[in-house]
């Protein structure tokens, strides 16, 4: 096996500059003794922790895609001086970075050939030592299986470290089976998908993503998100930050019941024909308007008519006034929701 530490010192000896190859979760693996750097890298170095700024920039330029070297900019306000990012790979594979800092631009393109050369040695080591497809399939099912039974750092810096992402990583899980995301996160079971740093455009169902540490969390809002849609909710967007007044449902105590809300409901559920429970949330959601209400409904207003006679009737409410409507109007929708369980 090649010495990549004597070739990382050479090559920083050759060029003049500060070398460092980190993994792909920007762990540092090997450095050259050169002083001259930025704080960035020293922090690194120091405390052998992936840097937030390193992995920001590589997001921020898609360097993950390159496939030979890139220069990048400075950045003074992340501490971090002009460098040259080499991309290490073997084939498809993206196993880390091996980076060169250049802050006075003495290295031209034609002169970081030795730089892929070494970054080629590094592949070739980190491919025999990572573990094969079926193995980390194993362990990633392993660290997510811990990860959905509470919060756990641990399991989160492990699967972080084996998916070659920053430990900084943050989730979203989508709930929504068919949808584009779900081929491409990674899967939970019961038609759940996770994904890690969506990105700002992403609208998961969990909503704003959350540190890896917290899946959990997501897990528990996406499923919630699911069930509020699957009892009727009319959403902006089905994530969990569009759920509105539906929160109150879905945060309602278990020994909470429907009735307890407005005995209406269990009126209602109570009837052998279903046509009134279907009638009078899709009249409250549309705050009594009847028109609208028959319409989606697909019957004439004067079935409708008949059958908000026979709401009233039945529970004493009127649903095109205000008095009573809103407790059935909750007590349905709580009782819609607990029907998805």
């Amino acid at each position: 096996m090649p010495d990549i530490q004597r070739a990382v010192e050479e090559l920083a000896e050759r060029l003049g500059c500060a070398v460092l190859v980190e993994d792909a979760g920007h762990h540092p693996l090997w450095w050259s003794a050169q002083d001259e750097g930025d704080p960035v890298r020293l922090r690194s170095i120091m405390r052998r922790e992936p840097p937030p700024e390193a992995a920001a920039l590589v997001r921020r330029l898609g360097l993950a895609r390159a496939t030979g070297p890139v220069r990048t900019p400075a950045l003074p306000e992340a501490d971090m001086v002009e460098r040259w990012c080499v991309p290490v790979r073997e084939g498809e594979r993206l196993h880390g970075y091996l980076w060169v800092l250049d802050p006075h631009g003495a290295v031209s393109q034609e002169e970081i050939g030795p730089a892929v050369e070494v970054a080629g040695l590094a592949a070739g080591i980190l491919a025999r030592t990572e573990p094969d497809a079926a193995e980390r399939a194993r362990l990633r099912a392993e660290l997510l299986a811990r990860l959905r039974a509470g919060r756990d750092v641990a399991a989160a810096e492990e699967l972080a470290d084996l998916e070659h992402l920053s430990r900084q990583v943050t989730v979203a899980v989508s709930a929504l089976v068919g949808t584009r995301a779900d081929r491409r996160g990674w899967t939970l079971g019961d038609g759940l998908t996770a994904h890690p740093d969506p990105g700002p455009t992403a609208a998961l169902t969990s909503g704003p993503p959350v540190p890896l540490a917290d899946l959990s969390v997501a897990v528990s809002r996406a499923v919630a998100t699911r069930r509020a849609l699957r009892a009727g909710a009319r959403l902006a967007r089905p994530t969990w930050d569009a759920l509105g007044s539906w929160h109150l449902i879905v945060a309602a105590p278990d020994d909470l019941s429907p009735g307890q809300v407005h005995p209406g409901a269990d009126v209602l559920r109570g009837r052998r024909r279903g046509d009134l429970l279907l009638t009078a949330p899709c009249v409250l959601d549309h705050g009594g308007d009847v028109t609208r209400s028959a319409e989606e409904l697909h019957i004439h207003r004067t079935t409708l008519y008949y059958r908000l006679d026979r709401i009233e009737t039945l529970t004493g409410v009127n649903l095109r006034l205000a008095d009573g409507r809103d407790d059935l109007h909750l007590a349905l929708r709580l009782a819609a929701y607990r029907d998805t369980r």
